[in-house]
């Protein structure tokens, strides 16, 4: 399973609304954390009724508890957009 399809399943928990997860490792080619064959940067855009009562912060807070374990298997950068289910 790829890492992409790996944060998938994590954030599956949230039951998200809707979800985006793309692999921006490419764009970050040359820096920190970056290795050949990509898997190390990502976009999450999230869009969850969980959310709804939560600050951003919170948030992205948890997004990043859930992906805990993929930061320890090589997950070096993670971008987050969230949005409650009733935020345009």
């Amino acid at each position: 399973m790829s890492m992409r399809e790996r944060i998938i399943a994590h954030l599956q928990a949230l039951q998200p609304i809707a979800l985006e997860v793309i692999d921006e490792s490419e764009q970050h080619r040359g820096h920190g954390g970056w290795r050949e064959g990509g898997d190390t940067h990502f976009r999450v855009i999230i869009r969850s009724a969980a959310f709804d009562h939560m600050s951003r912060i919170e948030q992205h807070r948890r997004v990043n508890a859930l992906l805990k374990p993929e930061f320890e298997k090589g997950l070096h950068a993670l971008a987050v957009v969230s949005r409650g289910s009733s935020e345009a």
